[in-house]
């Protein structure tokens, strides 16, 4: 039997009624959620505008959603600017998906005024190169963070070794200061420095480490550092001179090298058949094996070791204002 008509308003509006008690009862949205949406609006469109060839448009539009980010991001991080340190910018590269540099932390981003070289950053220098800044400092929320390793979970998929979920254990894992920081070349963590952990930090760390876009790198010219405090998570990064280099762990890794230019050759050349080429198994990846495990034994007893690691203490407190 169908209910009389003015059943049915009454039903109507008894449900509007309790929708209207259960919005106003809804959890309005945080700061970072609200943020968070306006982020991945703003990838969409950009991504639809490459995808539909608006190239130059895109690029334009760019610019002033990547200012409207920052402008949301700011007072969420609340973090002024670091002596020696630019005003803050966003973390974020790309907002293009598939373009090198997309993904990275969210999070605001502190350049050093001066390059490498004691020069002005952000211009070419006295031999007519660009000066990069020497160092960069992030800062996140805690929670943030926890966001983006979530999304990260599964972002190269499961042929390779993807950021750890634990915040602590990310913090130590080359593969997440590739993903977070590194726009062209993989960073690898040759050895961890041994900081004191500042007062206000529940937790510390900080490694020597370099980039490669394919060998592993002969010296360790970076140092990268990471802290978690008061519910942010402070992370920064920066070259150090002098570079640390093994002599005797380099000669290994050109040996394995050598080993395995000779047998490429001599299965090319039929001197050997492809069984025995095999056997031989991946000779340049266990000689990359072979120097890092090296490096790590031998590093630390360079006074470039020592020096990095003062270097690295010396960043991370400029990461946490002190």
């Amino acid at each position: 039997m169908q209910k009389p008509l003015a059943a049915l308003i009454r039903l109507a509006a008894a449900s509007c009624v309790f929708g209207t008690l259960a919005s106003a009862n809804a959890a309005p949205a945080s700061p970072e959620d609200r943020y968070i949406a306006a982020r991945d609006a703003a990838i969409a469109k950009i991504t639809k505008m490459y995808a539909d060839k608006k190239d130059d448009e895109a690029f334009k539009l760019t610019e002033s959603l990547r200012a409207d980010l920052l402008a949301k991001l700011t007072p969420i991080i609340a973090e002024s600017a670091r002596k020696g340190f630019g005003p803050a910018r966003l973390n974020l590269d790309a907002l293009s998906k598939g373009d090198m540099g997309f993904g990275l932390l969210d999070g605001v981003r502190f350049d050093s005024e001066l390059g490498d070289n004691g020069e002005k950053a952000g211009q070419n220098g006295r031999d007519g190169k660009y000066v990069e800044p020497k160092s960069h400092i992030i800062v996140t929320t805690q929670s943030m963070f926890e966001r983006w390793l979530r999304a990260h979970k599964d972002w190269w998929g499961n042929k390779l070794k993807n950021v750890p979920q634990q915040i602590g254990a990310a913090l130590k894992d080359e593969s997440f200061y590739t993903q977070a920081i590194s726009t062209d070349a993989a960073v690898v963590n040759f050895n961890e420095l041994p900081i004191a952990k500042p007062a206000s930090a529940t937790s510390a760390f900080a490694m020597l480490g370099g980039r490669t876009q394919d060998a592993v790198p002969e010296a360790a010219d970076e140092v990268f550092v990471s802290a978690l405090a008061n519910g942010k998570v402070y992370i920064a990064y920066g070259s150090i001179k002098p570079k640390v280099e093994v002599s005797a762990c380099v000669a290994i890794k050109a040996d394995y090298d050598k080993k395995a230019d000779k047998a490429a050759d001599d299965l090319q050349s039929k001197r050997i058949d492809r069984k025995a080429y095999d056997k031989l198994g991946d000779l340049r990846q266990k000689g990359e094996d072979a120097y890092k495990k090296c490096f790590t034994e031998r590093a630390p007893q360079q006074p470039s070791f020592a020096e990095a690691t003062r270097q690295a203490q010396a960043l991370l407190a400029a990461a946490m204002g002190n």
